[in-house]
């Protein structure tokens, strides 16, 4: 089995690759004199128990990481959880579920037709979160899939990695504040996903976040390559509660929008 940073570098790489705006961002960052901290790195899953959350998270329960909070998101038909580091300086984890069975039966045989093509080794594997894409899919299928949830035909491209890291905004040393970090981001080109307002969140409720929208991709599919919507940055600062601790969870109203920063546009 791997190390901790093993699995996060191999993360990042595999990330970094589908997603150029990740490292264009880093050298924006690095040339102001930042050094860039990860707040937490999100998987998306279907529920599925071959490959649910309960498969997704073994790997960082073995490597310590602590299950905390559950989350539901009713709009988007999803279940989720938030893992707590073993030790400062590293990421936390937010691993999230699709309900295929509150989809059409359409959508839930696609669905199982992919799964079932999923090795039944691959869950026990240590990288099992970064082995990428383990079925074949055509564009006919994951279109399907987008007409119920963008999440159900993101998750059937691309499969088993991070679907966004974070920057954490609150260990930036040249920014006061969430707003000032879009704008500057704004600023340089990029563009951000303001469903529910480019800041998701208020110090009301201990975080704040943003993210960009998805970078457009040419991704493989069994029918031809297409080019469709793939990772994205996020953006969250959080605030101090009133017992003096950080604030470590999230917030479903929040995630619920920034779930779309995959979704196709127009």
């Amino acid at each position: 089995m791997g190390t901790i940073r093993e699995l996060l570098d191999r993360l990042w790489e595999d990330y970094a690759a589908l997603n150029p705006q990740a490292k264009a961002i880093h050298s924006l960052l690095e040339k102001r004199g930042e050094i860039i901290a990860n707040d937490h790195i999100a998987f998306r899953t279907f529920d599925d128990p071959r490959v649910g959350i309960t498969a997704l998270e073994a790997t960082f329960l073995k490597m310590g990481y602590q299950a905390k909070d559950r989350y539901t998101f009713t709009e988007k038909k999803l279940a989720a959880r938030h893992y707590e580091p073993p030790a400062d300086g590293l990421p936390r984890v937010f691993i999230s579920e699709l309900k295929v069975a509150e989809f059409s039966e359409g959508f839930g045989e696609i669905v199982k037709s992919l799964v079932d093509q999923v090795p039944q080794s691959l869950a026990d594997q240590w990288d099992f979160p970064v082995s990428g894409r383990p079925w074949g899919v055509s564009f006919a299928d994951y279109e399907k899939l987008g007409v119920e949830s963008e999440y159900g035909a993101w998750m059937a491209a691309f499969g088993f990695r991070a679907n966004h890291f974070t920057v954490d905004v609150g260990a930036l040393k040249s920014f006061d504040s969430l707003e000032l970090f879009n704008q500057f981001l704004l600023d340089n080109g990029f563009k951000l996903n303001d469903s529910g307002g480019l800041i998701k969140g208020s110090p009301a409720v201990y975080l704040e976040q943003s993210s960009t929208l998805a970078a457009q991709v040419p991704t493989q599919f069994t029918d031809g390559t297409h080019t469709v919507p793939c990772c994205y940055y996020e953006f969250a600062k959080r605030y101090t509660m009133p017992d003096g601790k950080l604030f470590q969870g999230f917030v479903a109203k929040s995630a619920d929008k920034i779930f779309e920063s995959t979704d196709r546009q127009g």
